[in-house]
């Protein structure tokens, strides 16, 4: 009776285990398809506002819901449900286009409608060139370098301000031909503007099925200094001014 009551008591505790397990799976994947989930970022086309290393969370129901709001992009249903019209100047995580198993991070830039151009390095927006000025350098280290590059605050149509980098301004991604956004499409670019594989280049037109949310907060962010050999540069790798920091 003793074995048979201990049998019982482990067989009701690994029930109880995988229950446990079970519920932790559903509600996570439940938080991550219709609330937020986390996003991390991998390349520097979008310095100095979002950088390598940088930890965030992106909430997935700002712009509704459609297949690649949840895991491996199953077709559920075609578009979007309980739609949201993203805003101008919102930093979006979408699929790229000719590879939707793909996500990308960029600012929209273009709704449907608008006409978009760069002409030596200035944005044109409905044939007005948005108002820009000078900030300072932004001190970028990449490949064990440092170099600065002149950083600006320029104004988007409806009053926002973002900063951008703009080394050059020239080359094919500062002289574009005029991009009509279709219905249903968004013009996406990098902060980092020279150095950015956007809208203006492979990306194309995003549509809008391909959302998948908007970047809101920064949550971690480590510099990628840290060895698995020396404990103390676990810490001194941290970007601790950027922890919970909101995207702009």
């Amino acid at each position: 009776m003793t074995v048979e009551k201990s049998d019982e008591k482990k067989h009701s505790s690994w029930n109880d285990s995988i229950k446990t397990i079970l519920l932790a799976v559903v509600l996570a994947l439940t938080v991550r398809s219709f609330a937020y989930e986390p996003f991390n970022i991998p390349s520097g086309s979008m310095k100095s506002n979002l950088l390598v290393g940088d930890y965030l969370f992106v909430s997935k129901y700002s712009y509704g819901y459609s297949r690649y709001s949840f895991p491996l992009g199953i077709p559920f249903f075609e578009g979007r449900i309980l739609a949201s019209e993203p805003k101008r100047g919102d930093v979006v995580v979408f699929r790229f286009p000719p590879n939707p198993r793909i996500d990308y991070i960029k600012r929209l830039i273009g709704l449907p409608g608008d006409k978009v151009q760069v002409k030596e390095g200035i944005l044109y927006i409905n044939d007005k060139s948005l108002e820009r000025h000078y900030v300072d350098d932004f001190s970028d280290t990449e490949n064990n370098m440092v170099k600065s590059i002149p950083r600006f605050a320029e104004t988007l149509p409806e009053g926002k301000v973002v900063k951008i980098l703009l080394e050059k301004g020239t080359g094919p991604v500062n002289n574009t031909p005029e991009f009509i956004v279709p219905e249903g499409k968004y013009f996406m670019m990098g902060d980092n503007r020279d150095n950015s594989i956007d809208s203006r280049l492979t990306v194309g037109f995003v549509p809008a099925e391909n959302l998948v949310g908007r970047a809101e907060t920064i949550w971690f962010s480590t510099d990628g200094s840290a060895q698995y050999l020396n404990p103390i540069s676990w810490f001194t790798a941290l970007r601790i001014d950027r922890f919970f920091k909101r995207v702009e």
